[in-house]
């Protein structure tokens, strides 16, 4: 299947927000979804309303319009709002871009809303982005309070489990976290140091010292920042425009719009375009636009039923369809092949080449697609229908072999079949005119390309048909003695007997063949197989070294700024998150081998049975 993504004129709304705060998912988004086969880096902005979200949305699209701005004090977004581009840096990607409406809308009043709003921007992005204005204060993170509520909104495992356990697993799962500070007016300095902008941020997000619920309060939402989203990083927007120009920055000229400002912003697009990675689901698998549009259905629905989403229960609903579809897409890959490749009648070892090499390609295409195949039950239905279609294929070569074989026979003897008529073999001297006939034909016959797999039987039926009809017009003949006319018979025993020795070596090699292609079915289902695990293997590994790296920040920076109780209390995740890693490595070994040797049996048994119907 072609790689392809789709180039959208505007956005459309990815998920609506209804007035009584009810969510659903708009088709027409999941259509535009579906068409892309792409990888795709998300890019979510979330924010309090009328913070100028879209407009840095709109420069990440190219375009000077496009997500609304609106021009008055009221919340112009309503749900999510999504752009499909191309990715300006990354060729075969899709920059997918989602608008969320503004939070804390005192015409709302939802703030649960509002929450799952914040959950479904950090479920559904690789990099999310939070719009602010003036500064990171205390009170701008206490606006951020849906970061807190995180635990209560999304769950990494589908069993039930403790939320300080939940938690541990998000630095995993959970987007880039990008702060984005528009209208910022003071300097960048630190107890009169000049500091960078993420510099800024971390010391915003330092935490305080002391007991009581003030001090815990002050702490939370730090503490969530720093332990769910380890990338951080902070640009500083100064205003675009003088405050009368504000409502109108969407029609203005760049050249109208202070330097300074457009600095900053194509800084961040810059950094945007080069450093958000492809959205990944748990296991480190890619998402594509497709698989995109499945997440969004499962987690909207979730929330819509009155569940929590759940990381492990989406990934295992997309991979049932994103397998099964598999399936279709590698058997399409393997018929398509064969069908354009092989004319019958061939030859079994055309045929077999070719099966070898389309095989090989269906397997490549479904393990691309397919993810979390436990038991390898979906590659396992694909051999399965290849391993069907394959025999039936083999059965109508055979079939279409006997048709052309014996239609060319017929042809070839119309002269025999003439004389045979007219009494031309049955004067003296006839079976020595019919021999050399009969030999004819066959000589031509063996001639005679694209006969297929049938021919020697063929010519041996044809032969047994003929045995009668000869030792016929052998005893007819008069010219011959009787001494000519036993050795004549004899000839004529070890002829038919050649020819059937011929026809039982063809089919003793075509059981060969059937064998040998069992054999190499297996070893390629095996080397697939093992390819795709090991690649599983390392994603997982991946998973678990960002993680572990984050939380040993995490820790070392606690130790160096006197927090000894709280970097005890982090040693314990580390320590878990050690002992996953090599539970979950000698578990997947396991199901390496288990899945091999099963793989092995199937696969034979699949090949014995199509010899036995042979």
């Amino acid at each position: 299947m072609a790689s392809n993504t789709v180039a959208m004129p505007a956005p459309v709304c990815l998920i609506e927000n209804s007035s009584t705060g009810q969510l659903h998912v708009n088709q027409q988004a999941l259509e535009i979804l579906s068409q892309i086969d792409q990888p795709v880096v998300v890019v979510a902005i979330v924010g309090l309303y009328r913070t100028g979200k879209s407009y840095l949305m709109n420069k990440l699209a190219g375009k000077r319009s496009g997500f609304s701005l609106g021009a008055t004090i009221q919340s112009h977004t309503k749900g999510i709002w999504m752009w499909c581009v191309p990715h300006p840096c990354k060729p075969g990607h899709t920059l997918v871009l989602l608008d969320t409406e503004g939070l804390g809308d005192v015409e709302k009043g939802d703030q649960k809303n509002d929450c799952w709003i914040f959950a479904l921007a950090v479920l559904l992005s690789s990099t999310l982005v939070y719009n602010s204005r003036g500064t990171i204060d205390n009170n701008a993170l206490e606006n951020l309070q849906y970061v807190t509520e995180l635990t209560d909104l999304i769950k990494v495992k589908s069993q039930d489990s403790a939320s300080d356990e939940e938690d541990i697993h998000f630095v995993r799962y959970f987007p880039q976290f990008i702060w984005a500070v528009r209208d910022f007016t003071l300097e960048l300095k630190i107890e009169g140091v000049s500091v960078s902008a993420d510099e800024y941020l971390e010391h915003a997000l330092s935490l305080k010292k002391g007991f009581g619920k003030k001090v815990s309060d002050y702490n939370l939402p730090r503490e969530c920042i720093r332990r769910y989203f380890p990338t951080r990083r902070c640009f500083v927007f100064v205003a675009p425009t003088a405050g009368e120009n504000m409502s109108r920055v969407e029609s203005m000229e760049e050249n109208e719009l202070s330097a300074t400002f457009l600095q900053a912003a194509k800084q961040f697009c810059e950094y945007i375009f080069t450093q958000s990675t492809v959205k990944t689901i748990k296991g480190g698998h890619k998402v594509t636009g497709r698989m995109l549009g499945s997440l969004v259905s499962t987690y909207v629905d979730t929330i819509s039923s009155g569940s929590v989403p759940c990381l492990d229960n989406a990934v295992l609903a997309m991979a049932q369809i994103e397998n099964k579809a598999a399936v279709q897409q590698g058997l399409a890959v393997y018929q398509k092949g064969m069908e354009q490749s092989v004319q019958i009648p061939v030859t079994r070892d055309r045929m077999s080449e070719q099966h070898g090499k389309w095989e090989k390609q269906a397997l490549e295409t479904f393990m691309k697609r397919s993810f979390k195949d436990d038991g390898h039950i979906h590659q396992k239905t694909l051999a399965d229908q290849i391993i069907s279609h394959y025999t039936e294929l083999v059965k109508r070569n055979d079939a279409v072999s006997i048709e052309t074989c014996n239609k060319v026979l017929v042809d070839l003897s119309v002269q025999m079949s003439h004389n045979l008529q007219q009494g031309v073999y049955a004067t003296p001297g006839g079976y020595k005119l019919y021999c050399e006939d009969r030999d004819h034909v066959v000589q031509q016959f063996r001639a005679t390309p694209n006969k297929g797999t049938k021919a020697e039987d063929v010519l041996d039926q044809f032969l047994k048909q003929k045995k009668i009809e000869a030792a016929s017009i052998l005893l007819a003949d008069q010219k011959l003695t009787e001494n000519e006319k036993q050795i004549a018979s004899e000839r004529e025993h070890a002829l038919q007997m050649e020819q059937q020795n011929k026809a039982m070596e063809e089919e003793t090699r075509q059981m060969k063949c059937t064998l040998e292609e069992e054999q190499r079915s297996r070893a390629e289902n095996e080397q697939q197989m093992e390819l795709k695990l090991q690649e599983e293997i390392e994603n997982a590994r991946k998973e678990h070294e960002r993680a572990l790296e984050s939380k040993l920040k995490e820790q070392e920076e606690l130790m160096k700024k006197g927090f000894e109780e709280k970097a005890t209390m982090l040693q314990e995740e580390i320590s878990q998150l050690k002992k996953e890693s090599k539970s979950w490595l000698d578990v997947t070994k396991t199901l390496l081998e288990t899945g091999l040797g099963v793989c092995n049996s199937v696969l034979q048994y699949k090949s014995m049975r199509s010899l036995m119907k042979r």
